[in-house]
């Protein structure tokens, strides 16, 4: 038994069975990957794979079993490779941070920035997607950590840490009538806001269940028009008069988006909190308890190491 067998079994599971492109992400041919596995069978005394032909379905009963076995296995051989790496050489890495444009554009700027002026040595990636696509980011090993609202809480195989909270905020031009209410003190309701057409998030991204919840709750039916993952692109929308924004707080900028109005909606929908995710189990390097700790000061290494050493649901929940 060895690892590339290992692998070879988990890739097959991750690449639905299509050994073609399980040969190509582990950078070898099709008659190794089936080598592979099939000497792994034999040793186990067992199939995982249900076959039909040379074509693979699916998991047999032992794969079932045997897959959660060989993925700890691997995550343990990584966790062994960073530990190593981390007394080898503690200020030079990679670290790869997933999050979705809201948080890279708006949120982890700074944090980016004061991290890069503390370990000059650690090469910084972000990647940018859905909030489900972050999580599988993570869990796949292919991201150290996770930013997001949505979704990262779902996942039992993640620790998912509060960094902060966050409301929404309706955008319209200056001469909307909803910016002359506001200036004549008039309260923004949903029952008003739901006779405009509206301009927000994709379903699944920053906060957009929240907005969804609340029409829903008072039974009003809101007319979205158009729908983005990035708030620049409503804000360009609303300026055009298309409909009314409804985006997160911290994207509106007084400076910049002189040619908008933000009104407080805070009273509207319910109160959002950005998460950061790393996988239950996993090995981090210093740095990246260092760069958590400069996005989120209250996630000190220690609240960390506490939350990663908990069972599933042990996560905290204050920021």
């Amino acid at each position: 038994m060895n690892f590339q067998q290992l692998r070879s079994v988990r890739e097959t599971v991750r690449q639905g069975f299509n050994l073609t492109l399980v040969a190509e992400a582990l950078h070898t041919s099709q008659p190794g990957v089936s080598r592979q596995l099939k000497e792994l069978e034999d040793e186990l005394g067992v199939e995982l794979f249900v076959r039909a032909g040379r074509r693979f379905l699916g998991l047999t009963p032992p794969g079932e079993v045997m897959l959660p076995i060989i993925e700890r296995l691997l995550q343990e051989a990584d966790n062994l490779k960073g530990a190593g790496e981390d007394f080898a050489s503690s200020d030079h890495g990679l670290l790869t941070v997933a999050a979705t444009h809201t948080q890279a554009r708006y949120a982890l700027p700074t944090a980016v920035r004061d991290f890069r002026s503390s370990h000059p040595h650690v090469t910084l990636h972000l990647q940018q997607g859905s909030p489900r696509q972050i999580a599988q980011l993570v869990l796949d090993g292919h991201a150290d950590m996770g930013v997001a609202t949505e979704a990262l809480a779902d996942y039992p195989e993640l620790v998912t840490l509060p960094c902060y909270r966050w409301t929404h905020v309706v955008v319209v031009p200056p001469s909307h009538p909803l910016a002359q209410e506001a200036v004549a003190g008039k309260l923004l309701t949903l029952n008003r806001l739901a006779q405009f057409p509206l301009i927000t998030y994709e379903t699944g991204y920053t906060g957009r269940s929240h907005i969804d919840e609340a029409f829903r709750r008072e039974g009003l039916q809101a007319d979205i028009v158009l729908q983005a993952m990035d708030a620049d692109v409503i804000k360009t929308y609303v300026d055009l008069g298309i409909g009314v924004g409804v985006i997160a707080s911290v994207a509106f900028d007084e400076v910049r988006d002189t040619h908008l109005v933000a009104l407080d909606a805070r009273h509207l929908f319910a109160t959002n909190t950005t998460r950061v995710a790393i996988k239950r189990g996993a090995y981090l390097r210093g740095y990246v308890y260092d760069f958590i700790h400069t996005f989120a000061p209250t996630l000190t290494r220690e609240v960390v190491q506490i939350a990663v050493a908990g069972a599933p649901g042990d996560d905290t929940d204050s920021p």
